[in-house]
C-alpha cells in the first residue's frame, strides 16, 4: 500500500490541539472550571417564556455578548443548530423561527474577538456534505481565528430534519459510525502527510489534499451526546464532550447521578490514552438575594409559552435522542440542562458541587442575556476565583 492509499485502520491522524501547550484549547483546559456561553442565535434562545426580556437572535446582539464574555474571561462561545419549519416551534413567541447558522456566525465572531474559543455546530450528515468540505472550511476558519475555531459535530436526532434535505433518518448507531468515518478522513486531510486515496463504507476520495495545515494540528472538536454510541465516538475524536443531565433540570436530582455519567465518557477516552473535558449547560439565575432569584425563576415559569413547549416536546419525543429524557415540560420555560438559582454565594456553591461530580466546564444560558451575564461576571466569577474554580485571566487589550 502506497503512502497515498489508506485503509480505515491506517488513516493518518492529525496531532491534537491539546498537545500544544500554547494552543487556545490548552489555555482553556488550564482552567479548573471552564466557562462557556451558549449564544442565543435563535428566537427565544433557550427559554420558552413570554416574560419580557431583551434577549435577541441578531448577529449584532450576539457579537456584543461574545465580546462581553471574552472581557469577563470566558473560555468558549458557541451556538445550537436546528432545522425547523416556518414558525419554528410556534406558540406566542414563534420560538426559534429565526435561526442564525452557528458555523457561519462563529467564523464571523472571530473577527471581533481575540482570545475566546469559538465553535460552530454542524450536522455533518445532512445534505451533500463531504469530509473534503469540512476539512477545508475548518482549516480556513482555524487560520482566520488563529487557532481559536472548533466544530461541535452532531448527527441529528430529529425525525423531520433529514426530510428537509430529501433524506430519511438513519439508525442511531449507524449515524455515529458514519460520523466517525467522516471525522477520521478530516483528520487524515489535516495531517497533510500526502494526497489521500481512500474507499470507505460511506465516503471515497482519490488523491485528495487540503492545505494549509491548521495551526495546532487540527481544529478543536466537540460533540454532544448521551448515548453509548455517542460517548464511544467522543472518546475517540472529541476534545470537549457536551452532556445533558441524566436526572432532569433540578441540580439536587442530578448531582448523585452525574459522577457515573461523566466517568463513562472519561474512562472510555482514558482507555484510548486520550483526555476529554466534559461540559454541561446550566441556565443560571442569579440575583442579589435568594428570594429575588427564586421570585424571578417562578415568574419565568408562570409565563411559560405552553404552545411552543408542547411542540418542542412532541418533536423531541419523535426523535431518538437519549438526552433530556427526564426534563419537565414546565422547566423548558427556563431552559437549560440544569437550573442553578440563587444569590451569588448560592450559585458559586452550586457550581462547586457540580464541578465535584467531574464536570470540567459549564456552557451557560441566561434568560435575559446582557444584564444577567454582566451581573454573573460582577458577582459570581470573583467567588469562583476565591474557591479555586477559576484562575484570573488577563484583561483583553
Amino acid at each position: 500500500m502506497s503512502a497515498s492509499q489508506q485503509s480505515e485502520t491506517q488513516l493518518w491522524a492529525a496531532e491534537e490541539p491539546q498537545n500544544h501547550p500554547n494552543s487556545p484549547l490548552s489555555k482553556a483546559f488550564a482552567q479548573p472550571l471552564m466557562l462557556g456561553l451558549f449564544l442565543p442565535l435563535q428566537t427565544g434562545g433557550w427559554s420558552q417564556s413570554t416574560l419580557p426580556r431583551g434577549t435577541d437572535w441578531t448577529f449584532d446582539y450576539n457579537a456584543r455578548l461574545t465580546q462581553q464574555a471574552e472581557r469577563l474571561g470566558f473560555d468558549i462561545a458557541f451556538g445550537l443548530s436546528q432545522w425547523l419549519p416556518k414558525g419554528g416551534f410556534g406558540g406566542e413567541t414563534g420560538y426559534r423561527e429565526n435561526f442564525l447558522d452557528p458555523f457561519v456566525s462563529a467564523v464571523a465572531l472571530a473577527s471581533v474577538t481575540s482570545r475566546i474559543l469559538l465553535m460552530g455546530t454542524i450536522h455533518v450528515l445532512y445534505g451533500p456534505w463531504h469530509p473534503m468540505h469540512l476539512a477545508r472550511f475548518l482549516a480556513t476558519a482555524d487560520h482566520i481565528s488563529q487557532g481559536r475555531f472548533g466544530a461541535n459535530i452532531v448527527t441529528g436526532y430529529a425525525e423531520n430534519e433529514p426530510r428537509m434535505f430529501g433524506m430519511s433518518r438513519a439508525d442511531h448507531d449507524r449515524r455515529y459510525a458514519q460520523s466517525a468515518e467522516f471525522t477520521r478522513i478530516c483528520n487524515a486531510l489535516w495531517s497533510g502527510v500526502d494526497n489521500l486515496t481512500y474507499q470507505g463504507e460511506f465516503y471515497s476520495l482519490e488523491n485528495a489534499y487540503v492545505s494549509p495545515r491548521p495551526k495546532y494540528g487540527r481544529p478543536v472538536l466537540a460533540t454532544a451526546s448521551g448515548s453509548p454510541a455517542g460517548f464511544d465516538y467522543a472518546s475517540r475524536y472529541s476534545d470537549v464532550v457536551f452532556v445533558s443531565s441524566p436526572a432532569g433540570e433540578q441540580l439536587a436530582d442530578a448531582l448523585p447521578k452525574l459522577p457515573a455519567h461523566v466517568a463513562t465518557v472519561k474512562n472510555a477516552a482514558a482507555a484510548r490514552n486520550r483526555q476529554v473535558r466534559v461540559i454541561i449547560n446550566p441556565t443560571i439565575i442569579v440575583r442579589p438575594t435568594r428570594e429575588e432569584a427564586f421570585a424571578y425563576y417562578r415568574a419565568i415559569m408562570d409565563h411559560a409559552d405552553l404552545g411552543a413547549i408542547g411542540n418542542f416536546s412532541a418533536r423531541h419525543a419523535a426523535g431518538d435522542s437519549q438526552s433530556w429524557l427526564e426534563h419537565s415540560a414546565r422547566g423548558r420555560a427556563v431552559g437549560g440542562h440544569l437550573h442553578i438559582v440563587g444569590s451569588p454565594e448560592d450559585v458559586a456553591e452550586q457550581l462547586k458541587q457540580l464541578h465535584a461530580t467531574g464536570i470540567d466546564g459549564i456552557q451557560i444560558t441566561f434568560y435575559d442575556y446582557e444584564p444577567e451575564l454582566a451581573y454573573f461576571g460582577e458577582s459570581v466569577i470573583p467567588l469562583l476565583e476565591q474557591a479555586g474554580l477559576r484562575l484570573p485571566v488577563e484583561p483583553v487589550v
